[in-house]
């Protein structure tokens, strides 16, 4: 691929390079990616499957765990196949409707699964501190409701980055040193005067994922407030163990996206290859261990994954002693 500085071409196809200065180590990193994509995809299938199948599982915080983990499906898509394209086959020639598309799904759902933990928390609140009006608050009406609000919310803010990148032209180079397209990446590759870009973006981080994290604070504060007030030392350990799945997806989510802004801002000196890799971790992670995170710690999806698998254990050993023993063979699957 070439690079312009002539203001008169403006480049309409461009060249990810994946993670610059560990060319070399593509392959290995590659293997990283595509495990936690498998796992991201078979786990939050599997999450979503058994609780749209359940119907004990209707309740607002499965629901809201099913948004979740459908987002995170989208979230993962929309990074790792992109990026084993670039690893394997050197795939990275992109043009500028499919870069900005990719910049609107990363941080439209980006934001959405900012909303949905948000809501999350708003859902453990009431839990805890309304138990008896629970299920009355939290209607399927209302939850329906909070779903398209957290989309729209996201639509609005992200579609106008969609008419800001367009505007732009890009004469000074058609090389993104990063394995996806992202907005202010793509912004500063072109000859225009970007802060109206700037200023955009700055206004989206503010109100969606700053003020969600604001939000959830508060949250947890009342929680916490609400649970020392519980006489019962088991009533509390109850109350704060139905958080601990909860928080540990928050920290993973804004943790490493935290970290990837402020060594942006402020880590000049760190290698551009480190930068990649920090802001790939946060939408990795997250998509990857959730599922790990709620099977295990929440009894009610645990108990039916395990009876899931125990099922086909038995169902499979008796196929093999039927294949055994008897003279003909019954078909279990």
């Amino acid at each position: 691929m070439t690079t312009s500085n002539h203001p008169g071409v403006s480049h309409t196809i461009f060249d990810l390079l994946g993670i610059p200065g560990l060319e070399d180590k593509h392959m290995w990193i590659s293997i990283a990616f595509f495990i936690s994509y498998v796992i991201a995809l078979l786990g939050n299938s599997l999450l979503f499957f058994i609780i749209l199948t359940n119907l004990s599982l209707h309740a607002p915080m499965y629901l809201f765990l099913c948004m979740l983990a459908g987002t995170d499906v989208v979230l993962s898509t929309c990074i790792v196949p992109q990026a084993l394209a670039i690893f394997w086959f050197h795939a990275g020639e992109i043009s500028l409707d499919r870069c900005i598309a990719q910049v609107f799904f990363l941080s439209y759902t980006f934001i959405s699964e900012s909303g949905i933990l948000l809501v999350m928390a708003f859902d453990r609140y009431i839990a805890i501190c309304y138990p008896l009006r629970y299920t009355t608050i939290l209607t399927h009406a209302l939850i329906g409701k909070i779903g398209v609000a957290i989309f729209l919310r996201s639509y609005c803010t992200v579609f106008p980055m969609t008419f800001l990148l367009k505007r732009l032209t890009f004469c000074k180079s058609n090389i993104i040193p990063n394995i996806t397209c992202k907005h202010i990446i793509l912004a500063k590759i072109s000859c225009n005067d970007i802060r109206v870009n700037i200023w955009y973006g700055f206004f989206v981080l503010i109100s969606t994922l700053v003020l969600d994290v604001v939000l959830i604070f508060i949250s947890y504060v009342l929680i916490l407030h609400a649970v020392f007030h519980i006489p019962s030392r088991d009533a509390r350990h109850k109350a704060l163990n139905t958080c601990v799945s909860h928080v540990c997806v928050i920290i993973l989510f804004y943790g490493p996206g935290i970290f990837s802004v402020l060594t942006q801002r402020f880590g000049h000196h760190i290698a551009l290859h480190i930068h990649v890799l920090m802001a790939s971790v946060y939408t990795l992670i997250p998509p990857m261990l959730n599922p790990i995170i709620y099977g295990i710690k929440t009894k009610q999806i645990w108990d039916l994954t395990c009876g899931s698998c125990h099922l086909v254990l038995r169902l499979r050993a008796g196929h093999i002693f039927l294949k055994e023993y008897l003279p003909f063979e019954i078909q279990v699957f």
